[in-house]
């Protein structure tokens, strides 16, 4: 048998007070969720949030790679250097080719190619 009639539910009053106080409970949920969300987007987006520092650590690598190929070019410059010093062939070498010098009695040729014309 079912019964039907009145619900044994019994609807609470609001008074003013609890409302009131709901309300508070309402706003102070609602400053610590925007607290907390401000707090989110500083660790994120900050001076020194993940964002940030993960942009440090690339242009760190970048100047890392750089130093190091100046490095190499400082290597290689110093044996260029060493070379120029005491290596008189690679002197005679390097004045031949670069500034196209030549021994006494020693006769160059300059080779001149010939455009194609395409009439």
């Amino acid at each position: 048998m079912i019964k039907r009639g009145k619900s044994k539910r019994k609807r609470r009053k609001t008074s003013p007070r609890t409302s009131s106080v709901d309300v508070q409970k309402r706003i102070i949920r609602a400053i610590l969720i925007m607290g907390a969300v401000a707090l989110i987007i500083i660790f994120f987006f900050g001076d020194h949030g993940l964002y940030q520092l993960y942009t440090l650590k690339k242009e760190r690598n970048q100047i890392q790679e750089n130093i190091n190929q100046l490095r190499e070019e400082k290597i290689a410059l110093e044996g260029e250097k060493s070379k120029l010093q005491t290596d008189q062939k690679y002197i005679e070498e390097l004045a031949r080719v670069k500034y196209r010098m030549a021994k006494k009695g020693e006769k160059v040729f300059k080779v001149i190619e010939k455009k194609d014309k395409k009439d």
